[in-house]
């Protein structure tokens, strides 16, 4: 031991380690060969691999593996790791080997050194746990690591995304019911369309996310069905008869989820289909959105020079050179995270496609672009409800005045004169600039009583 160092041996020698540090020789290594970007392992993925390191301690005990002492000192080890004492334990990136060997190792080298910790033992020395043949028994990186992505995303989606989702359609649909009764111009191709209600435009908005919502929650079904078991191929090689089982029982009660085991691990280890497709859900839903995001932004330009049927709120100045302006910045921060999201789609579809033979070498990658969108959506849609959608109101005089300006109101006389004629009345009040009713009566189409009765905006929502 030196003042800042330790020495550890793993199967390729000795190899510095900094001398408080709990993780130990291949986790440094990994520090020494991956220094590359900013990017860590997401800490809900660690968290995840130290529930299945716990949920194994407990089987093996049970299966009489390993002691009971032994078990006691992982599962509290875990404990302090959950409870987020060891944050800062685990600085591998993402770009390191294309298994995550070396974070299942940092795992396996953390739980092992808090170990010896309680036990007043040497750190490095992996007595009374030794991270291989105890934290890893009956485990492998190939199976674990894609478990554990399963496990947090279903867990990230389920307990943090869809509530985000569903305060925000709350919101939507509170709105739609208030703004019900608020004509207003439809808009098609940019365009003047027909009358459409505020409060539909609206409901539309919230159908669109319950739609993606629905169809990301049926997307986890398959995750819920664990490789873990398979070990190092699919075969379970190492692996005792019924720990999966039982592993997962513990996971379940963990995590307050009911997992699976799965039919066939071959098939969850070699490829990521299923997490791919739900990575491909997700991008729905940032499509929709997007797609909403750009809606508000364009119903509240102006406000003087635009359409402004929407006013939003005034968070802050919105210009260095132009005092007064304010702008839809939270459809710009939410525009630009749902455009990250579907590049990390893009990414985990080509990472996906690229696993060879018995396993997919991408699997730090998914994991990480998967739960970054989550996490991107999550806190981007509360803080979208927040800090905008809460705060809009409708400008009932500017809508007011849209709908009574626009030529398309003439649709309603087709079933009466037919769409050639009010085509002429359209284009007679465009070209001299009159209203609807009084190129109607210059024509001679409809009386001016006639004309009020088929132009009833109530009618044509």
């Amino acid at each position: 031991m030196t003042k800042n160092f330790r020495f550890e041996k793993d199967s390729m020698g000795q190899i510095k380690v900094p001398a408080k540090a709990l993780w130990g020789a291949q986790t440094q290594r990994s520090i020494l060969n991956f220094s590359i970007g900013e990017e860590l392992i997401p800490i809900e993925l660690i968290y995840s691999i130290t529930i299945i390191k716990k949920a194994a301690a407990i089987t093996n005990c049970k299966l009489g593996l390993i002691d009971k002492q032994k078990k006691d000192l992982i599962i509290e080890a875990c404990s302090e790791i959950l409870d987020g004492k060891h944050d800062s334990q685990f600085p591998l990136k993402i770009w390191q080997t294309g298994s995550g060997t070396q974070t299942n190792m940092n795992i396996n080298e953390v739980i092992s050194n808090i170990a010896s910790l309680k036990t007043n033992s040497e750190l490095g020395s992996k007595k009374p746990i030794h991270p291989n043949d105890d934290v890893n028994k009956s485990q492998s990186t190939n199976d674990t690591f894609p478990t554990a992505i399963q496990i947090s995303v279903v867990s990230e989606i389920i307990k943090k995304l869809v509530p985000s989702i569903r305060e925000l359609t709350m919101v939507l649909d509170q709105k739609s019911s208030q703004w019900k009764d608020l004509i207003k111009i439809g808009r098609t191709h940019f365009q003047d369309a027909v009358p459409i209600s505020l409060g539909q435009e609206v409901a539309t908005w919230s159908k669109q996310l319950k739609d993606a919502e629905d169809a990301l929650v049926m997307s986890l079904d398959q995750l819920y069905f664990l490789p873990l078991g398979g070990t190092a191929v699919g075969t379970g090689l190492n692996c005792p008869k019924d720990f999966s089982e039982e592993s997962i029982k513990s996971i379940s009660e963990d995590t307050k989820l009911l997992f699976y085991k799965s039919n066939n691990h071959f098939s969850l280890m070699a490829s990521h289909d299923r997490l791919a497709h739900v990575m491909s859900q997700i991008k729905i839903l940032a499509g929709a959105l997007f797609k909403i995001s750009n809606d508000i932004k364009i119903l509240s330009s102006g406000p003087r020079s635009g359409i402004y049927e929407l006013i939003i709120p005034q968070n802050e100045p919105g210009s260095s050179i132009m005092p007064g302006k304010v702008n839809p910045t939270q459809c710009e921060a939410l525009s630009m995270l749902c455009t990250q999201v579907m590049g990390f789609e893009h990414a985990v579809s080509i990472a996906n496609a690229s696993g060879t033979l018995q396993m997919n070498e991408y699997k730090p990658l998914i994991g990480f672009n998967i739960l970054t969108s989550i996490k991107l959506l999550t806190n981007g849609i509360s803080n979208f409800r927040i800090k905008l959608v809460d705060g809009i109101q409708p400008n009932p005089k500017t809508i007011k005045k849209n709908l009574e300006n626009s030529l398309m109101l003439v649709t309603a006389l087709v079933p009466q004169i037919g769409y050639e004629k009010a085509a002429e009345i359209a284009n007679l009040a465009f070209n001299e600039s009159i209203n609807l009713k009084e190129a109607t009566i210059k024509l001679g189409y409809l009386s001016a009583n006639d004309f009020d009765n088929a132009i009833n905006t109530n009618e044509m929502i």
